[in-house]
This record gives C-alpha cells, sequence and structure tokens, in this order.
C-alpha cells in the first residue's frame, strides 16, 4: 500500500464542501481542515504509484475549488498502534 499526502490550496469560501468532495472519492481515507498555508490535507491510499497520477492529478484537483496540490509520498509508516502490537507479540493477556 502506497501512501501520499495531499497539501491542497482551494477556494476558501468553498473549503465544507470540497472537503466533503475529496473525502467521497476511492482510495482518499481522510481529509482534514488545517491552518496555515493550505486549507486541506487528504490522505490518499493506493496500491501501487502509477494509480496516485488516477487520484491527485486525475480526479482530487478536477474538483471544482481546488487551486493547487503538493503531494508528499511516505516510505514509511509509524504509527503507536502498530508500535503497541509489535511489543505485545508473544505476551499473554
Amino acid at each position: 500500500m502506497i501512501t501520499a499526502i495531499v497539501l491542497i490550496k482551494t477556494s476558501v469560501d468553498r473549503i465544507p464542501e470540497i472537503a466533503e468532495s475529496i473525502a467521497a472519492l476511492d482510495s482518499v481515507s481522510e481529509v482534514f481542515s488545517v491552518t496555515g498555508d493550505h486549507d486541506l490535507i487528504a490522505m490518499v491510499r493506493v496500491a501501487h504509484h502509477d494509480d496516485l497520477a488516477d487520484v491527485i492529478p486525475g480526479r482530487i484537483s478536477k474538483i471544482p475549488g481546488v487551486e493547487a496540490t503538493d503531494t508528499h509520498v511516505a516510505f514509511r509508516t509509524y504509527s503507536q498502534h502498530d508500535l503497541d502490537a509489535a511489543f505485545a507479540i508473544g505476551l499473554d493477556s
């Protein structure tokens, strides 16, 4: 599974509607409304690297009100959930 973090600039008067449209897309697991230089952050998860082109420039960027995207592809994923599971291996409950 390939994970991409997509920073999105939008028309500020339509942020909720744009966020809902992005969240409804297949391969988009979450959309966050944030402060700072970008308006939204979307988490995109796909099976193949080439699928990113279908989702990000092919669908997200074409949603009316999306002005720009900046995509970061994750090399690895680290989470507290993963660490807890790793340390629990072999322990009896």
